[in-house]
């Protein structure tokens, strides 16, 4: 008994001091979003115009593929300086209807393609490398099938890359159905600590960002130089964003710029999305870190950030290790002989900064 004492204090301890440290990290973030604010800088586009790949990954997106691809030919930008590939791997009714939605725009004289695969290996990942040889632009935008990007999206990314250090352009998401439901909106309150305090704080920090799967672009060279999309995670977005960053590349961040999308409205899409990052943060993790912890260009308060971020889906795990251990460490105390009192203040201590 005494042995099953020592774990369930052990325990609760481990889980308690791993929950603290996360939250340190969080509040280190928002100490730089804090003191480190700074006004949206808007540059202009130069005369010479780069050629820009839109590249559109859908599967089974049957009621708002062909608003994606209406909203995206919109986009303010010089049609011949322009590409788009819809990526359509759809196993419904949405491949008929995007094939067609492309031919259209294909006749007005929009460089626009449908590239359909039947296999899905790799799946998004997969849909993307495929493409990779077809692509014009040296600069390459993703938006998943949600987003409706506004037409101004280019022009305000792209000058950016005037930074020849510069591989990623990443805009903030905004949520056009945030006010549907109760789980829309927690959602939303979820995803805007994210992308307003996280990634600011990041970037602010000079941290290592991610790129978080749309509403961005590359630049091709540096998904080249990273080794390209990779499938044997399921966040491939941020597999390729350490890959980069640990090349050398910078990832740019926009506060300023949002991208509308709309959230998962019913709960079984939001427990796809959510096993999706959760799993794919663990897998990048054990992928990643070993990386991260080798690299001789990163410092060490750039390192436990990083590996604070690989390991952010493994907070829920410690939670719940600290809710179910809270009951036996009570009993526990008592058979270890521990005094409670100065347990007590330890534990206040640490939940106070939780």
């Amino acid at each position: 008994m005494m042995t099953l004492a020592y774990i369930a204090v052990g325990i609760y301890i481990i889980a308690l001091v791993y929950i603290t440290f996360y939250c340190l990290l969080q509040f280190h973030l928002l100490y730089y979003y804090k003191k480190k604010k700074q006004p949206f800088s808007q540059l202009g586009l130069r005369d010479n115009l780069p050629m820009v790949t839109i590249q559109l990954p859908i599967f089974n997106e049957l009621y708002v593929a062909e608003r994606l691809i209406d909203n995206i030919v919109q986009m303010d930008y010089p049609k011949d300086r322009l590409q788009i590939q819809v990526l359509d791997d759809s196993t419904d009714d949405t491949a008929t209807l995007t094939k067609r939605k492309v031919a259209q725009y294909a006749a007005r004289g929009y460089d626009i393609e449908w590239i359909h695969r039947s296999d899905r290996s790799g799946y998004k990942a997969g849909a993307l490398k495929a493409a990779m040889p077809q692509v014009k632009g040296s600069f390459i935008a993703i938006f998943d099938a949600d987003f409706l990007p506004h037409p101004d999206f280019l022009q305000k990314t792209i000058p950016h890359f005037e930074d020849p250090k510069v591989g990623v352009v990443q805009s903030r998401w905004e949520h056009i159905n945030e006010n549907y439901s109760l789980i829309t909106r927690l959602q939303a309150m979820q995803l805007n600590v994210h992308f307003r305090v996280e990634q600011t704080g990041r970037a602010k920090g000079n941290c290592l960002l991610q790129f978080n799967g749309t509403a961005g672009v590359w630049r091709k060279e540096t998904i080249d130089d990273a080794g390209g999309w990779e499938a044997d995670t399921l966040t491939e977005d941020l597999d390729l964003s350490y890959r980069a960053q640990l090349k050398g590349w910078r990832i740019h961040y926009l506060e300023d710029l949002g991208s509308p999308a709309e959230l998962p409205a019913e709960m079984n899409g939001l427990k796809s999305q959510q096993f999706r990052w959760m799993k794919g943060g663990a897998e990048n993790a054990r992928k990643l870190i070993p990386a991260v912890l080798r690299s001789t260009d990163l410092s060490l308060r750039q390192k436990i950030h990083a590996v604070g971020h690989l390991l952010a889906s493994t907070i829920y795990l410690f939670i719940f290790l600290a809710g179910v251990f809270s009951v036996p460490l009570l009993l526990s105390l008592q058979q270890l002989g521990l005094n409670t009192k100065y347990f007590a203040i330890f534990l206040s201590s640490m939940a106070s900064i939780i």
